[in-house]
């Protein structure tokens, strides 16, 4: 590396300030009863130090390149660009005008932009690199829904930890991820990223998240920083379209939308994204009160935050900003600090803030924002610590890496539906036909937002049965689902029209002890702009199946999918439904063992499944209204569809196992029922009342019944996986304090009222055990 003077000076000034009194300490919390607490990072001074004595010599444009982020620009395999576009952005990194750059991935690649950035520049400030490690890097986990239906936060860090080790091995050093955008509609893409339509669920999951990303040690060459999106209200966008509108109210924003990202706050997670909708006629992008009064001011955020693709040249299209320029001002002033390829920050923020129109202070506190959390990641001691070839060669796609997200994998499985205990089945003697183009497909298990992986590298669902000889297992098609994919294509053409290989598959079907049928999405049917208005089988696929049914009805259905189905023929129809979701390299090695029971599946529904479109957004935790239920006379006048029922097909936190568990013996012990330091403990007792060994995650739930702004008809609020032997017992305890027994007000306060409480506590949303305190 080039032996720069001014860079060696400036670390030499750092330690001369390090004893300098530190002027950016930790702010206490909000309120005494706020649930935002001290993030687990803490500024180093040592860090700070450094930090400011580099400010101290970079110029205005130096300061603003640290804010600007490309994509990769040239092909690195080939020489430097010397003209157009490539070639300016080229000239603007030996400048040292590009703080991060994106989608550069492997170490030979990585190298080369950081050796231009470190080596040819006036500074040397290293870039960050940054990447889409959605739920994996080579070796792919479940997508992020699917984990989240394990309901195992250890396991959901460890996979996190394993993308982590994999990305850092491979140049990189930074992720946008995790998304913790919560959301009530199956028909936005986008829910196949996030952790469902639970608030505490998914503020445990962003917690386990950001922890596995970034570990105890952020600069550890195998921890990556992480970022929380989108901030904030993405997942609540008008018709389940993406990048549409949101409009909701504060009491929505600030108990349903903001706890996943206060957890990932209070985690330490280092950077944010800010989100492409609008939120009070603002877009995210240029908002304020989001990003400078409520995260930086009020959740005292230290890390920094990065735009979401091309969001600051978008508040154009929204009507917002008249051009660039303004966008660019816009966006600053709002709190945004890093431009991803909108190319506004690099080209007009010097001429705003000559014009006066921007403070300089505000481009110092984004530059500092991000040169600290590069000093956090070890780039200033060694900007070649992500780039070791032979720690690539050994991390990317090791045998234990395969092993833990098979792990993960079975964990994200639900049964849904097994009359008359067709699963598990038999491991000999059946003649078995699985039927489903997906049943052989190796890159739809990958699921979408896996553009680190290699195409067609998953286990197939026929390959994990292969596995097991004892059976005679048959395999037909059906009916092609796709016609193409390609990675992000334009569109997913879905087959509507050819049903030539039916016959093969229903003659085969005849002769089958056991039929299994793989159906559902492709991989690239959910996802970023992969939103849709209907949500059936795709194609063919429900007229294969009842076809099939028609000469077996001893079905299994395996679903693969990305978002909840409306699966309400199946249910009525076929004995035994598996919800599969998209689970990545092992994918077919998992389902074949839930399959054969050589795992009995544990996972728990994290979105309810609605009975038809037309009732979503579907959620367990909705208001009572005024008119909840049926009048004891027969009128029309109540909370209703005259079409359909009003409750989901499966609910949230459903799912069954192989075995029985019986909830029993509900006991509150009030150590403390004051409102000021409220102490409840809840105990139940969980019988394995079945024949296998099996897991089970026992969910409590609470009801506030009259409060100052009204809440829903449940809560979860606790939530804890045990295993239990056949015949076993064991007491499960929960305790209910000052971070679960309040809500927040509309300005945002976490408030705790006197009042009257149920508790529920069973195996899902629609638990039936109950009992009740009261708060004084």
């Amino acid at each position: 590396m080039k032996k720069n003077s001014i860079f060696y000076l400036i670390v030499a000034f750092a330690f001369i300030v390090i004893s300098c009194k530190n002027k950016v300490q930790k702010a206490e919390a909000i309120v005494s009863e706020s649930t935002i607490e001290k993030p687990l990072t803490s500024i180093d001074p040592l860090i700070e130090a450094k930090v400011d004595s580099l400010l101290s010599i970079m110029t205005l444009e130096e300061k603003i390149g640290q804010m600007n982020q490309y994509n990769g620009f040239w092909d690195l395999t080939g020489p430097s660009p010397k003209e157009g576009a490539a070639a300016e952005k080229y000239e603007h990194l030996r400048k040292g005008w590009v703080g991060s750059m994106l989608n550069v991935t492997g170490v030979k690649n990585v190298m080369k932009v950081q050796k231009v950035a470190v080596e040819e520049s006036r500074l040397g400030i290293p870039l960050i690199i940054g990447f889409d490690v959605i739920h994996g890097y080579k070796t792919m986990s479940p997508i992020p829904l699917a984990e989240s239906a394990s309901w195992d936060v250890e396991a959901i860090k460890k996979s996190a930890q394993i993308a982590a080790k994999e990305a850092a091995a491979s140049g990189i050093n930074w992720t946008f991820a995790p998304m913790v955008d919560i959301s009530r509609d199956a028909r936005w893409g986008r829910v196949m990223e996030g952790a469902g339509e639970d608030p505490f669920l998914g503020s445990k999951i962003a917690i386990a998240r950001v922890e596995g990303f970034q570990g105890d040690d952020l600069s550890s060459d195998s921890t990556i920083a992480a970022c929380a999106k989108h901030f904030a209200g993405y997942g609540f966008s008008e018709s389940g379209r993406d990048y549409n509108t949101v409009d909701v109210g504060t009491s929505t924003l600030h108990n349903i939308i903001f706890p996943p990202f206060i957890a990932a706050t209070n985690a330490g997670v280092r950077t944010y994204m800010n989100s492409f909708n609008e939120l009070n006629g603002i877009p995210a992008t240029g908002n304020k009160m989001l990003q400078r009064d409520i995260l930086k001011k009020d959740w005292q955020f230290d890390g920094f935050i990065v735009s979401d693709w091309g969001s600051i040249m978008e508040m154009s299209a929204h009507g917002y900003a008249k051009d660039g320029k303004s966008a660019a001002e816009l966006a600053i002033n709002a709190g945004s600090d890093m431009d991803m390829e909108s190319h506004l920050y690099v080209a007009h923020l010097a001429s705003l803030v000559e014009e006066g129109k921007v403070d300089e202070q505000l481009i110092h506190d984004a530059a500092k924002r991000i040169l600290r959390v590069k000093y956090e990641l070890g780039l200033f001691d060694d900007p070649y610590r992500y780039c070791d070839e032979q720690r690539e060669k050994e991390v990317v796609g090791s045998l234990s890496n395969k092993e833990a997200v098979l792990d993960i994998a079975k964990k994200s499985i639900v049964l849904l539906k097994n009359e008359n205990n067709l699963l598990p089945l038999k491991k000999e003697g059946q003649n078995i036909t699985l039927i489903g183009a997906l049943a052989s497909d190796k890159n739809s298990p990958l699921g979408s937002w896996r553009i680190g992986a290699d195409d067609d590298t998953a286990i197939s669902v026929l390959e994990g049965m292969q596995k097991y000889e004892g059976n005679i297992v048959t395999y037909e098609k059906g009916a092609e689902v796709s016609i193409g994919a390609t990675l992000f294509p334009k569109e997913v053409k879905i087959n509507t029209t050819d049903k030539s290989e039916f016959p093969a598959a229903i003659n085969a079907a005849k002769e089958a002890d056991v039929v299994v049928m793989v159906l559902g999405e492709v991989g690239f049917q959910s996802g970023e702009g992969r939103s849709r208005t209907e949500l059936g089988l795709p194609g063919v696929q429900q007229e294969l199946l009842e076809a099939v049914y028609e000469v077996n009805k001893n079905i299994v259905l395996v679903l693969t999918n990305g978002r909840p189905l409306v699966i309400t023929w199946a249910d009525k129809h076929i004995p035994a439904i598996v919800e599969a979701w998209q689970l990545g390299s092992q994918s077919g090695h998992a389902i074949a063992q839930v399959l054969y029971g050589d795992y009995n599946p544990s996972g728990k529904l994290p979105m309810s499944f609605p009975r038809n479109v037309g009732q979503i957004p579907i959620y367990y935790n909705y208001k009572n209204t005024g008119r909840p239920v049926l009048p004891e006379e027969d009128v029309v006048f109540w909370s209703h569809y005259s079409d359909q029922e009003n409750t989901p097909l499966y609910p949230f936190g459903y799912g069954l196992s192989y075995t029985k568990f019986e909830y029993q013996n509900i006991q509150i012990q009030e150590v403390s029922i004051s409102v000021k330091h409220p102490n409840i403990k809840v105990s139940v007792d969980i019988t394995n009342s079945g024949d296998y060994e099996g897991k089970e995650v026992v969910q409590l739930y609470i009801r506030d019944l009259f409060a100052s702004i009204t809440r829903p008809v449940r809560e979860l609020k606790g939530f804890e996986m045990i295993s239990l032997k056949p015949g076993e017992t064991k007491t499960v305890d929960f305790v209910l304090d000052k971070t679960t027994l309040g809500f927040y007000d509309n300005n945002g306060t976490w408030i705790i009222e006197p009042g009257e409480f149920e508790v529920y506590v069973g195996g899902s949303s629609r638990a039936v055990l109950m009992s009740n305190f009261k708060l004084k």
